[in-house]
């Protein structure tokens, strides 16, 4: 799944299994700087289209310390139902803590969503808790993201029609969002291939936010994703089949904010996206 700060993680990841060797011949520091840059067909966040269906340029940064305390930064251009109030990039701040706990890792944090130009009332906080581990080759990853009441959450709107108006049925407007979503991943012996998975749920205001969006379109929706990895040298090459469940039917109070701009057709329908990125 292409969710905004998960591509630097995966990328992370990835570059601290490519090199103990380098751990081993120098005094390890007790700082470290990671980061990706990559290329997506569309940025798919929870399941819905950020970027009206087109591509997106992604990049992060993470600063660790041997304790386990991180902060970082993740970016993509939007489009379309992902411009919070008419910002053309997303801009994420986040910082946490992950210590191993038995055979697993705990990973406690926050993230900050920022939207720089866009209009007031635009960015939100979201505290996380992530539980990672292995089970044979297998890596599977839960997690739990719960932002508290704030106005760019709320349900200013209760439809489309409404936000047209420009007049808002609930200015002022405070609701919360809780994600929960699972991941699994598995490296295929002998090759460069990963084959991964994804579920999650999403509950959250079910209108329009101040800016006719919202982070939980239809209030309560599934997500998924299947697809796979290939490393390359320094580059990785995914694919990936993107879906919801939500339906035309049901988000067809939304419109036309909830739809493409060039077509009109659903934001949240299938799709496959394509990425490749490189890990430094």
């Amino acid at each position: 799944m292409f969710m905004r700060y998960h591509l630097a993680c995966a990328a992370i990841a990835l570059l601290s299994a490519a090199t103990p060797a380098l751990a081993q011949e120098e005094p390890s520091s007790p700082i470290s700087v990671t980061g990706s840059v990559g290329l997506v067909s569309d940025y798919r966040f929870r399941g819905v289209s950020q970027t009206d269906e087109e591509m997106a340029i992604q990049g992060g940064i993470t600063v660790s310390h041997e304790s386990g305390a991180y902060v970082g930064t993740w970016g993509s251009n939007l489009a379309g139902w992902g411009t919070f109030g008419g910002s053309s990039m997303e801009l994420d701040l986040f910082a946490g803590y992950a210590i191993p706990v038995g055979g697993a890792t705990i990973d406690v944090g926050l993230t900050w969503y920022m939207y720089p130009g866009g209009s007031d009332k635009t960015d939100f906080a979201e505290p996380y808790v992530k539980v990672s581990g292995t089970v044979g080759p297998a890596k599977l990853l839960a997690g739990v993201a719960y932002a508290p009441k704030q106005e760019a959450l709320g349900r200013w709107y209760l439809s489309g029609a409404s936000y047209g108006t420009g007049i808002p049925d609930a200015p002022g407007d405070k609701e919360d969002n809780l994600y929960i979503w699972g991941d699994i991943s598995s490296g295929i012996p002998s090759t460069p291939l990963t084959v991964k998975a994804h579920l999650g749920y999403s509950n959250g205001n079910s209108g329009l936010g101040p800016n006719g969006t919202s982070v939980a379109p239809t209030g309560k929706y599934l997500d998924w994703m299947v697809g796979g990895d290939v490393a390359l040298g320094p580059l990785t090459l995914g694919v990936a089949y993107v879906d919801t469940n939500i339906s035309s039917s049901e988000s067809l109070y939304l419109q036309p904010n909830f739809s493409s701009t060039k077509n009109g057709s659903s934001i949240a329908s299938g799709q496959v996206v394509f990425s490749i990125s490189a890990a430094f």
